[in-house]
């Protein structure tokens, strides 16, 4: 075997794709020239999309998105997670479970109105005006 090209099967888990060479491959010569040209190209049953063969390069640069996207979730969950945590939080959201749905949206709409502060304010240090 060649490069280790690892795909995610029907279950969704990352495995070792198998391989076939291209002389295993009937017609494989034509459609490795369309994924060339066009940069990829779809195979058909019936006219139905069965697959799609893309360039290794895109295959890669696809990986490492869904990787970084799935990073930027765990971290998005941990910090969601960690402010759970925080003292105080467990009431509050025992209060939110006990309201009827129009107290919920006002809530959420208040909330929404509220400004937000900055990563400054939250560490206790103000931004300094620009001078002129």
């Amino acid at each position: 075997m060649g490069h280790a090209v690892r795909v995610r099967n029907l279950r969704g888990e990352l495995v070792e794709s198998p391989e076939v060479s291209a002389s295993d491959a009937k017609n494989v010569g034509r459609i490795l020239d369309y994924v060339a040209t066009a940069g990829g190209v779809t195979i058909t049953r019936r006219r139905t999309p069965l697959a799609v063969v893309i360039p290794i390069e895109t295959y890669t640069r696809l990986l490492a998105a869904e990787e970084n996207a799935l990073g930027t979730l765990t971290s998005e969950f941990d910090a969601l997670l960690a402010r759970m945590q925080q003292p105080g939080m467990s009431e509050a959201m025992e209060r939110a479970f006990a309201m009827s749905p129009a107290q919920l949206g006002a809530a959420a709409a208040a909330q929404a109105r509220s400004p937000r502060p900055t990563r400054e304010h939250k560490r206790g240090k103000r931004k300094q005006p620009r001078a002129k």
